[in-house]
């Protein structure tokens, strides 16, 4: 059983930038990243792959960034120029296998965090 602790979550305001971070207690080929805002559903941000390839949602690219360090096998999201409608409560997960393309349905992941809330105001 893999456990996931994030951290890193907080309130800025509109235009600022936080980073996650997501620790494994164990070897994880593939992490993501989700959210889910209030009365919405938990939809996939950003993945990773331990070679380093990645997906993005339509509605972070080019303002958030996915990385991995492998020898701590922790995961981040750097997230730059934060606007209010990205304001939820942001999960870490990790599949227990390989995965050809990181994956963002929230189903292909097997193990998930207690997730870290993130605020932005206007």
């Amino acid at each position: 059983q893999v456990r996931l602790v994030e951290s890193g979550g907080g309130s800025v305001q509109s235009g600022g930038s936080l980073r996650l971070s997501c620790v494994a207690n164990g070897y994880t080929p593939c992490m993501g990243w989700f959210r889910q805002a209030p009365e919405k559903e938990r939809e996939g941000v950003a993945a990773s792959r331990r070679d380093g390839r990645t997906s993005y949602a339509d509605s972070v690219k080019g303002r958030f960034t996915i990385s991995q360090d492998n020898a701590k096998n922790t995961v981040y999201l750097q997230m730059n120029s934060l606007k209010p409608e990205d304001t939820a409560m942001y999960y870490c997960a990790a599949t227990s296998g390989w995965c050809d393309v990181p994956p963002l349905g929230a189903r292909q992941y097997n193990f998930w965090g207690q997730g870290t809330q993130v605020t932005v105001s206007s």
